[in-house]
């Protein structure tokens, strides 16, 4: 294959990349969800017992050009007691000739209810909690439409930057055994950007999962799970995963994800407070990305 040929076949990719961009508005899926919920939702924001920070990387090591990459720093605490969280992050998003940077800062309050649930004797779980969450930020958008090369056609004559105040909501209600959350990350848009010629839209996510515990197998707990997003002019994309926990010193699991792909991950927890997370997401034969590497770090201080 020539070296013009090569380009030509990469050209095109990112051209379709940058196509379905602007009409479906594709935002990250976050792989991550179960091990970093809090820059889904601001919900989670404080409700540990103590502060957390995370890093997370996702698409780094695909040798696709133009395939979407995300890179996200978060810290969140409790304060009041535990009555209340607050939280920041930093997410920033590539995909193409596209990149987004958001950042946000995070308010959460709760309400603790007297429920006991039985639980293994060497894992600690959140209270329960029903948990109201709102963020405030910016979003930078960038298309670089010039880099593409495209001549005579108006949409693609100049790139797009743009600054975005951006707003987000969400709602946690968490058992020891059982946990369902929603949420939206900018319900404002792009109403307040600062070019009137964007057309951002409002990703919505909707996740639940549970965490099976027998007296009998005391060490280990098997935890379901499933992420929903739902964004206008895309399809409804679903991630469903189960994860083997033993004891909380490492966990293995699997799922699917509804744009044709495997999911693959393992957890360790080195230290007490300090938990290292890679997954692998393995893209099927109707799958145009590729195969894709993550990995998420977190310390409980």
């Amino acid at each position: 294959m020539t070296k013009k040929y090569k380009t030509a076949i990469t050209t095109c990719f990112i051209v379709f990349i940058c196509t379905y961009i602007s009409s479906a508005q594709q935002t990250a899926l976050f792989p991550e969800y179960n091990y970093n919920p809090f820059i889904l939702n601001p919900a989670y924001s404080g409700i540990a017992e103590s502060p957390e920070a995370s890093i997370s990387n996702y698409g780094y090591l695909n040798n696709i050009e133009g395939s979407p990459t995300t890179l996200s720093f978060s810290f969140h605490t409790p304060i009041n007691n535990n009555k209340m969280g607050l939280g920041a992050a930093v997410l920033h998003d590539k995909i193409g000739v596209t990149t987004s940077t958001r950042a946000f800062v995070a308010y959460s309050y709760k309400i603790f209810f007297d429920v006991e649930n039985n639980r293994p004797y060497w894992q600690v779980y959140d209270q329960n909690v029903l948990s109201f969450g709102i963020t405030a930020g910016v979003q930078q958008f960038n298309e670089n439409l010039l880099d593409l090369g495209i001549t005579n056609d108006p949409k693609f004559d100049e790139n797009i930057n743009a600054n975005i105040p951006t707003m987000g909501v969400g709602i946690l209600y968490n058992r020891a055994n059982f946990y369902l959350g929603v949420s939206a990350p900018n319900i404002l848009g792009d109403k307040l950007a600062s070019r009137n010629d964007l057309n951002l839209s409002n990703p919505f996510y909707g996740y639940f999962g549970y965490r099976f515990f027998t007296n009998r197998f005391q060490e280990i707990m098997i935890k379901p799970s499933a992420l929903l997003k739902y964004e206008n002019g895309a399809p409804l994309q679903i991630d469903a995963n189960i994860a083997v926990n033993f004891k909380n010193k490492f966990e293995i699991g699997t799922g699917y994800r509804s744009s044709h792909s495997i999911n693959f991950l393992g957890g360790i927890y080195a230290l007490q407070n300090f938990k290292f997370v890679y997954y692998y997401n393995f893209g099927l034969k109707n799958g145009i990305l590729g195969n894709n590497h993550g990995i998420i770090v977190a310390y409980k201080f």
